[in-house]
């Protein structure tokens, strides 16, 4: 019988799980203008030239242990080693060289995480032949394709893979010409060429992969990953060799752990972006460790599976968003095998993506300290696409959720006063040289210095003790002035909207730029709303958030969000539940979840009048101050 742990059940001053990382370190060079240089005592610590490498070491020092593993359709774990994944990625090496592929004609990749995109994309890096991993949701949840068109117009591939023909046949036909080669691991689309993904495993050719490998310089084109679209189009940002390597010495100086014990990492993040490709994929790699790639992910049918994987596969250090975390704990919570085995020789929680809410981490930290007696570290950090990702990183306990720590070794931030805050502004090997056949919006992303403009807002911890951290205050872009001269910033107030509003609110869009006070277009959870309404599944979004149970629990959150803010820059008055999603193909939500606030604003204008329109209509909830 499952054990269910409630909340409640926590040992007060609990230890910390032992756990070796990089002790906080910040050297301040302040300017007369306000400007704030801030780096790392120690240099970046030398590190690989090129992927290629650490794959090569691997292979030799350890070509029995397990490299990839994935689920199979009966159960079981396909997994390959060190020494098979190397000489797969060669002989598909020698079968990309065949065909000319080159810079100017890349490899496209639409579909999601297996071990058939992993082995494409090393060998592609492997003989310096960038790849570009695209969302699977631009070809599966898109109904007109138009950014997956815009992405493949800017590459020009040379060849475009899916693991499923059939699955990505509609994006297929409406957007990759007959002359470019498709691959396809299963279920080739019978009118029109195909190549099996089998059959790029061919001959060895030692001479020309050698050669190729060779030619191979830190600064060649590893692979293009495209921005998700919270600000705008997406955009081709370049990743060398250089910026990886780099990256990954810099997460060693932080979580120097990795290197003592082959890290175990169970992962659904998509390669698509950032985060679970050249954070976590790259560490695995490069500390010559164990990568399990998750079939599933912070959805109703996913979670689940991301259970099942954990309750059989123990990480050493576990990533996830937040929401990711959140739809974990009740499985954590009811299944006693899966916490067991999940806490069993966890060293690090790690999130990024968004804020994470307080309640979740003290909610698993509970969990934690029931099952073991220990507490498990909570670490985040700041980094973008264009940073390969990780810029900033907390290494230490922090009783609060949100510090995203000081420089790693070899990066040098810069904070340059804007509107009363300080923007971020990043310089070191890990940054990109720039976006893909866009010289226009490279010039634009760096300042006369060469710092890359992340178009983050940060702020001290503790401005008097600097080595206590940063903290994310806002973007930069998003923040508004009201009426009243009075600036608004977006991002802290969101997280303390959607923090205050759990678990009811999924987001919010604010709206209010020179107007006399802050509205909200709210993306409730629908689900969440249904329970407190009591109502049947089969009851539609729109009568659900017009229940009078549902209105009088936001309007109840407003007033007591409103008793506790200050002014009016923190004050939210009036609000719509918002029944229709945020839509991707309009812009207005990214294929990761995040929400583009000005898209949201100008597709619902109309909404935004009626929240400040002198007569209110019924979908209006309005508190009165």
């Amino acid at each position: 019988m499952p054990n269910p742990v409630r909340p409640a059940e926590t040992a007060p001053g609990a230890p910390l799980r032992p756990v070796k990382l990089g002790a906080p370190d910040a050297v301040l060079d302040r300017r007369p203008d306000g400007t704030i240089y801030v780096r790392h005592s120690r240099p970046l610590a030398q590190f690989h030239g090129k992927l290629s490498e650490p794959l090569e070491k691997w292979a030799v020092l350890a070509p029995g242990r397990v490299f990839l593993a994935q689920r199979e359709a009966e159960g079981g774990w396909r997994t390959l080693t060190y020494a098979r994944v190397l000489d797969a990625v060669k002989r598909i090496g020698a079968s990309l060289l065949r065909r000319g592929l080159s810079v100017e004609r890349p490899i496209a990749v639409l579909s999601g995480n297996d071990i058939e995109q992993a082995l494409l994309g090393l060998a592609a890096m492997y003989v310096g032949i960038p790849y570009a991993p695209i969302s699977p949701a631009y070809a599966l949840m898109s109904s007109d394709f138009g950014k997956l068109r815009l992405i493949l117009e800017r590459l020009t591939p040379g060849m475009v893979f899916a693991n499923d023909g059939l699955a990505f046949a509609r994006a297929i036909y409406a957007t990759v010409p007959d002359s470019i080669e498709l691959v396809v691991t299963r279920n080739p689309l019978g009118d029109r060429p195909n190549t099996l993904f089998a059959d790029l495993i061919g001959p060895e050719d030692a001479a020309g992969v050698a050669a190729a490998r060779a030619a191979v310089t830190p600064d060649t084109i590893a692979k293009f990953l495209f921005t998700s679209g919270s600000t705008g189009t997406p955009k081709g940002v370049i990743n060398t060799h250089r910026m990886m390597c780099a990256n990954q010495a810099m997460l060693a100086a932080g979580f120097p752990f990795l290197s003592e014990e082959p890290p175990v990492v169970v992962d659904w993040l998509p390669w698509s972006h950032t985060f679970g490709a050249n954070h976590n994929f790259n560490m695995v790699l490069t500390n010559g460790g164990s990568l399990y790639i998750d079939d599933g992910n912070p959805t109703p049918p996913g979670v689940p599976k991301t259970a099942r994987n954990l309750r059989e596969i123990a990480p050493t250090i576990y990533f996830n968003v937040p929401k990711g975390y959140e739809a974990l704990i009740p499985h954590l919570r009811a299944d006693e095998a899966l916490r067991a085995n999940f806490f069993s020789r966890l060293k690090v929680l790690f999130y990024a993506g968004a804020g994470l809410n307080q309640t979740t981490r003290d909610d698993l930290t509970r969990l934690a300290v029931a099952t073991t007696g220990e507490r498990i570290i909570f670490l985040t950090s700041l980094g973008s696409t264009e940073t390969a990702p990780a810029a900033l990183a907390c290494t230490w306990d922090f009783e609060r959720t949100g510090n995203i720590g000081l420089p790693y070794p070899g990066v040098e931030l810069k904070l340059v006063p804007n509107e009363g805050k300080l923007e971020a502004r990043l310089r070191g090997p890990h940054i990109t040289p720039g976006y893909w056949r866009q010289d226009d919006l490279t010039r634009e992303a760096f300042d006369e210095e060469g710092f890359y403009k992340i178009g983050d807002a940060l702020k001290f911890v503790d401005p008097n003790d600097p080595a206590q951290g940063l903290l994310f205050d806002g973007r930069i872009a998003e923040d508004f002035k009201l009426s009243t001269g009075t600036w608004v910033s977006v991002g802290p107030l969101r997280g303390r909207f959607v923090e205050h509003c759990a678990p009811f609110v999924r987001d919010v869009v604010f709206a209010g730029p020179d107007r006399d006070e802050i509205a909200a277009l709210v993306f409730p959870d629908i689900e969440a709303c249904r329970r407190r309404a009591g109502l049947a599944a089969e009851v539609s979004a729109a009568a659900v958030l017009d229940h009078a149970a549902v209105r009088a629990k936001f309007a109840e959150l407003l007033a007591g969000l409103a008793a506790t803010s200050p002014g009016s820059s923190t004050r939210v008055t009036r609000a719509i539940l918002m029944a229709e999603p945020p839509s991707m193909d309009k812009g207005e939500a990214t294929d990761k979840g995040s929400i583009n606030q000005r898209a949201v604003l100008q597709n619902r204008a109309t909404l935004v009048e009626e929240l400040y329109a002198a007569e209110l209509s019924p979908r209006v909830i309005d508190i009165k101050i």
